[in-house]
């Protein structure tokens, strides 16, 4: 009989020795400079975390771009990602704003790519007037990508982009003097900085609006709801404002609409706003995330007709199709810890979010297992949660409301496979949905407890492969995936998650797993 304390000791020295502490004080390993970079551009919003305050994860992001390893063409990769894949804003506009102090030229080459609608204009803006990135001023080559951004689009694009504030599409015209190319496009500037100017000239759109502010006009014109909310509107003129809304806002507005009688007579209106919820391309421009759905249908109130509370699934099954099915048993651990009950996108004064790093851990878990009926969901905080009845069949809603009804507790990350372990089960995949800030268990060789209980698992099943998906911006991880194949750390909550990881499953990744997708991004 082979000696159990030989293969037990051989297997601890295959464990990668842990190299950090996190931000919890537990043992970790650290994300090298690149991992890390794509890690915060993923998932950080520069706002306070659980553990970081966004004045750290600023400086964080700072020094990682400013690192030997880290090519100023990795950072323009990373924008690019993070904006087109991750749907994130902060953090792709600082990214850009840094590039003009570490690569000017690839500035300007992903410029358009990252900074495609007014928001992120102004935020890019705002960074390179705050002297985050080192100069007080945008400098000659920003200023002129932001005349080009401005030349580019249409007098109708520029007016709706002039909603916001700190700074206003105002703001930014004064600093970057563009020169107008029409009549009414030099009516445009004049009447978004507030001068004199040929009120004929100004494009439709602004003078339909102006009318319709003077009651000359009954029909509600089409412009950013935002410009609309502070006017006495009618139920006729709220059910215009329906007809016309983009996708998310009338997401986010579906309570609203009810308030103001859209949904008052017949199922007409009802009707329409459910259709366009369930539009599959609709739901695909609209960058929705999954968990913003969650939100949504958990918010909505009884006055909002059954068909849109419906629609409102129908939009989460398809935002959640590319959850990977995969070839055998899967096993999802959401972290219900304490530390996952913080807001997904930080605390922001004004501005913070109602759903927690839990709520999306919980919904991730309930799409596998919509999609892989097999899959069994392990809820852990300080061990695994039992007594927990999950259904496959039932919706991703459904669901997800029962785990993040757990109550909170400790971060164990190892717990999950500690509990495979014991029941000697077999699987294909592990999947942790977590911040990865695990305290509880200490490990009992070199490296970290989960990194243990994972060469335990892998032993008996030498196909599996673990994925980390981290859901904050922190630069450790539990689980080490340093030269080797069967482990991937992963950042962010948009549905780009689930095609890395499907990719991943299927064996089509190479030895940097998500750092190579990354590198993929084609400049």
């Amino acid at each position: 009989m082979a000696s159990k304390t030989l293969f037990k000791s051989m297997i601890g020295k295959l464990i990668p020795r842990a190299d950090a502490v996190n931000e919890a004080g537990g043992v970790a390993y650290r994300l090298s400079p690149k991992a890390a970079l794509a890690q915060y551009a993923a998932t950080g919003c520069l706002s306070t975390t659980y553990y970081a305050s966004e004045r750290d994860q600023l400086q964080t992001v700072l020094n990682l771009c400013a690192h030997p390893q880290v090519e100023p063409e990795f950072i323009a990769r990373v924008a690019i990602y993070a904006r087109s894949k991750g749907h994130m804003k902060d953090l792709p506009a600082l990214l850009c704003a840094a590039l003009s102090v570490y690569g000017p030229g690839l500035m300007a080459e992903i410029f358009d790519r990252v900074i495609d609608d007014g928001r992120m204009l102004r935020n890019f803006v705002q960074i390179m007037r705050s002297g985050a990135v080192g100069r007080k001023s945008l400098g000659t080559l920003p200023k002129r990508l932001v005349q080009q951004w401005l030349e580019r689009r249409t007098d109708e694009q520029i007016f709706r982009a002039s909603v916001g504030n700190d700074p206003s599409l105002a703001d930014v015209l004064r600093m970057v003097h563009p020169k107008p190319a029409s009549a009414s496009r030099a009516a445009l500037y004049g009447y978004l900085l507030g001068r004199p100017h040929d009120a004929k000239a100004l494009p439709q759109i602004v003078a339909e609006f102006e009318a319709f502010k003077a009651g000359q006009r009954a029909e509600v014109p089409d412009v950013p709801f935002q410009m609309l909310t502070s006017l006495e509107l009618s139920s006729q003129h709220w059910k215009q404002i329906a007809r016309n809304a983009p996708w998310q806002m009338t997401r986010m507005n579906l309570n609203t609409f009810a308030r103001h009688g859209v949904f008052d007579e017949g199922q007409q209106m009802a009707r329409l706003v459910a259709d366009r919820l369930r539009d599959p391309q609709a739901i695909t421009r609209a960058r929705v995330f999954p968990y913003q759905l969650m939100v949504a249908f958990t918010q909505v109130v009884t006055e909002v007709p059954a068909m849109v509370r419906e629609a409102l699934q129908d939009a989460m099954e398809i935002a959640t199709a590319n959850v990977p099915a995969i070839d055998g048993q899967v096993y999802v651990c959401p972290d219900v810890s304490g530390s996952m009950h913080s807001p997904i996108t930080g605390v922001r004064k004004g501005a913070t979010s109602a759903v927690r790093c839990v709520d999306v851990a919980a919904l991730v878990a309930a799409c596998f297992l919509r999609t892989n009926r097999s899959a069994e969901a392990m809820p852990f905080k300080e061990d695994v949660v039992s007594g927990l009845s999950l259904n496959g069949r039932d919706s991703v809603m459904t669901n997800a409301a029962k785990m993040t009804a757990i109550p909170a507790g400790g971060t164990n990350c190892s717990a999950p496979l500690a509990y495979l372990n014991r029941r000697k089960a077999t699987g294909e995949l592990v999947v942790f949905v977590s911040d990865n800030e695990s305290w509880v268990d200490k490990a009992h060789g070199r490296g970290t407890a989960t990194m243990e209980q994972w060469s335990i698992f892998k032993a008996r099943n030498p196909r599996a492969k673990l994925v980390c998906i981290d859901l904050q911006p922190y630069s450790t991880t539990q689980a080490s995936d340093t030269g080797r194949d069967d482990v991937m750390n992963i950042g962010g909550f948009s549905d780009s998650v689930f095609e890395v990881i499907a990719q991943f499953a299927r064996g089509e990744l190479n030895t940097d797993h998500w750092v190579g997708v990354i590198e993929k991004v084609q400049l």
